[in-house]
């Protein structure tokens, strides 16, 4: 039981003292890109859908 109080206060006091936490306007600028990143991969992979879909109908309506 020792060994799991210490793990907790030295990864506590590691929390503390020997991380680097952003600031607000860098967590806001790190939101910003995620959010901008995501909705450019969506519309990449709902274009990649949308195509794939509209190739596959004219496939399929050739062989009806």
């Amino acid at each position: 039981m020792n060994k799991i109080t210490t793990y907790f206060k030295e990864s506590y006091n590691e929390l503390l003292e020997k991380v680097t936490w952003p600031t607000w306007n860098q967590l806001q600028q790190s939101t910003i890109i995620v959010l901008v990143a995501t909705v450019i991969i969506t519309a990449f992979v709902w274009v990649m859908d949308f195509s794939s879909n509209q190739l596959l109908k004219l496939i399929y309506s050739l062989f009806k």
